[in-house]
């Protein structure tokens, strides 16, 4: 056997040997990002997890100023200018709030703060699926590009296999053109495969900052955790953080509705104060009370306006239990499906592939394959590993929207 073949071989079987061509492709771990530091430093720099935390703040304060009672009013009053016949009255008006106004505003208060939370609650979780989705795109474009370099080798040394062939007489000198133009596709392959993992790299350093420049680690289908049954994952999505959302709108809502109802009983102001007659030379007790009549404004708009709201948030929720359920079941069967077909491709096709490639490319050296052949059995062999990625990368996709539904994500 020449020694352009015997490197080839050696090539193919380094290539596919799986998990070990990995770890000996692989940097060391002290330099790789693994994803609970991505998931980290995505929460320590994202300026809308930061917004939705002071949007949980201003909120938290206005539960305390809406327990707050109404300030009283210091109120002067003097008539007449002549001494002795002027009278001064100096009192203090307190409005008292009736028809549980304070009550309903608290309670709406402790709504918008519950609001607030669950927005967060729901952009935090958000962040962590868009960021699971980055790293994993990054992990798989990274082993395209591996596998694209290797290729590009491959090609390389069977065009040097095909020359030497053609040098000693025993092929066609188009065989070595074949060749020739099977090497300029793995080139160009490659480049596609780098350009896809620096757009990649990017959108993860969009999220994390500079580190998405660093190597991560190596993909592997076992990696994918099992989705288990549909039904409790239905459960964990109906208390997810959408899900939960929607119903605090709901309860938000109602208490706006509350707040209108109540500002349909007047208020009472109540009046204490001491007034001197100078004519008279004496001092008297003042006590009042004001009630405004509700003749003309009722808040019956208001009123109204705040139920259809309510009734709007209850549809709302309605239509968000039944995405969830539609969307969950949805991408439970798509991660199921991508991970069979990841495990699949990964125990089997892959490897199979690296045989009949390795066996052609022993038989074209004896002569009894055409580099046709050679040529078949590679771009079998890199097909079967880049629809590996392909399965895997599906596979993560959906398994970062079932943490957005379900609030859990199973990857740490």
């Amino acid at each position: 056997m020449t020694r352009p073949l015997l490197t080839a071989v050696a090539a193919v079987f380094v290539l596919c040997r799986g998990p070990a061509w990995a770890e000996a492709q692989a940097p060391s771990p002290a330099t790789l990002l693994d994803l609970p530091a991505a998931l980290r430093l995505a929460a320590e720099r994202d300026p809308t997890l930061r917004a939705a935390a002071h949007e949980v703040a201003a909120s938290d304060a206005a539960v305390d100023q809406a327990g707050r009672l109404p300030n009283p009013e210091l109120a002067y009053l003097r008539e007449g200018q002549r001494a002795g016949t002027r009278t001064t009255t100096v009192q203090i008006n307190q409005p008292l709030e009736l028809g549980g106004k304070r009550q309903a505003r608290i309670a709406l208060a402790n709504g918008a703060l519950d609001v607030a939370r669950g927005e967060l609650a729901l952009r935090r979780q958000a962040l962590r699926a868009d960021v699971t989705l980055a790293y994993y795109t990054v992990l798989a474009a990274q082993e395209r590009q591996r596998l694209a370099q290797a290729a590009a080798d491959l090609a390389a040394r069977s065009l040097g296999a095909a020359d030497i062939r053609v040098a000693a007489g025993k092929v066609s000198p188009i065989e070595a053109g074949k060749a020739r133009l099977a090497q300029a596709e793995a080139q160009a392959a490659l480049g596609r495969a780098t350009a896809e993992l620096a757009i990649a790299r990017t959108r993860l350093a969009a999220f994390i900052g500079a580190r998405a420049d660093e190597p991560l680690a190596s993909a592997d289908a076992a990696a994918l955790p099992d989705p288990g049954p549909l039904a409790p994952l239905l459960d964990r999505a109906a208390d997810g953080p959408a899900l939960l959302l929607a119903r605090r709108q709901v309860v938000y809502q109602q208490a706006q509705t509350d707040v209108a109802k109540s500002a349909r009983v007047p208020d009472v102001t109540l009046t204490i104060g001491s007034q001197r007659d100078d004519q008279l030379a004496r001092r008297q007790a003042v006590v009042g009370i004001a009630v405004p009549l509700p003749l003309f404004d009722r808040n019956g708009g208001n009123v109204v306006a705040a139920s259809e709201r309510a009734a709007k948030a209850r549809a709302e929720l309605e239509a968000a239990q039944r995405d969830v359920t539609a969307d969950a079941t949805t991408a439970w069967l798509r991660y199921r499906q991508a991970r069979d077909e990841a495990l699949l491709m990964q125990n089997g096709v892959v490897a199979d592939a690296a045989s009949v490639h390795a066996l052609t490319l022993k038989g074209y050296e004896y002569g009894k394959f055409a580099f046709l052949d050679v040529l078949d059995a590679q771009r079998t062999l890199f097909a079967a590993r880049s629809r590996l990625l392909d399965a895997m990368l599906d596979a993560w996709r959906a398994h970062a929207d079932l943490a957005r539904l379900t609030g859990a994500l199973t990857t740490e």
